[in-house]
């Protein structure tokens, strides 16, 4: 289904209801520059990284499972995929994707991937979600991340990134804009939707998202794909 959410009046913050996640896959592609580009990255280093039956692989915010369903596709070993979120409808859809596809090395669970218990893992990957967790709580998701990550394992992670330089970063956004109405959104959609995020999704700088994985003890990270304001970055334990 094509995204209309935003082309009438917004009355309350943004959310992964029901509405959104019917629309959630066209968003995505129409919202985030060069999305199968940077997807094609994570499942690259994700087939590199998963070598033998039975390692373990989180996608945190799964959404509608699309990354899991394409890693799984190219998937040479019996890894275990699995899909946490806390967004019901989101899960909904994901499940019927999951159905129709039979794939069976997928398991998607509703949970808070603040409290989650999670097994020691090969691979964790979230994308675009941290930006949505409060400052603090995002730094001590990272630390339980690396906690449970097997040595030599690696955590690919997307978002949102901010410049400090204020002529630059509204430039980035400007750019970002402009995208966006080339894929088909009015001015109106995209001020709503702005409006809508506001304290809801927070980004950090590029460098202070760097700082946060090596300060939670990743001994290496950085960018590996980047288009203006959005970047994919790797962070090695």
């Amino acid at each position: 289904m094509e995204d209309k959410v935003f082309n009438k009046p917004i009355k309350k913050q943004f959310e992964f209801d029901e509405e959104v996640a019917a629309v959630f896959d066209d968003m995505l592609q129409r919202s985030v520059p060069y999305y199968k580009d940077s997807q094609k990255i994570t499942e690259f280093f994700v087939d590199k990284y998963l070598q033998n039956d039975g390692e373990i692989l989180y996608d945190l915010g799964c959404s509608t499972a699309s990354l899991l369903l394409n890693i799984q596709r190219n998937l040479k070993v019996d890894a275990k995929l699995i899909g946490l979120d806390n967004s019901k409808a989101m899960l909904e859809q994901a499940q019927k994707k999951i159905e129709a596809y039979n794939a069976k090395n997928i398991r998607v669970e509703e949970a808070d991937i603040l409290n989650y218990e999670y097994q020691n893992a090969k691979v964790f990957v979230s994308n675009y979600t941290l930006q949505f967790i409060r400052p603090l709580m995002r730094e001590k998701l990272i630390q339980k991340i690396a906690s449970f990550l097997e040595c030599g394992g690696i955590f690919i992670f997307s978002e949102k990134v901010i410049s400090h330089h204020p002529k630059l970063n509204k430039e980035l956004i400007e750019c970002y804009y402009d995208f966006k109405k080339e894929q088909g959104y009015s001015e109106y959609e995209i001020m709503q939707k702005r409006e809508a995020l506001e304290n809801v999704l927070v980004p950090y700088s590029e460098e202070e998202n760097i700082k946060m994985a090596k300060d939670a003890g990743f001994y290496h990270c950085e960018v590996v794909f980047r288009w203006a304001n959005f970047a994919t970055f790797i962070a090695i334990k």
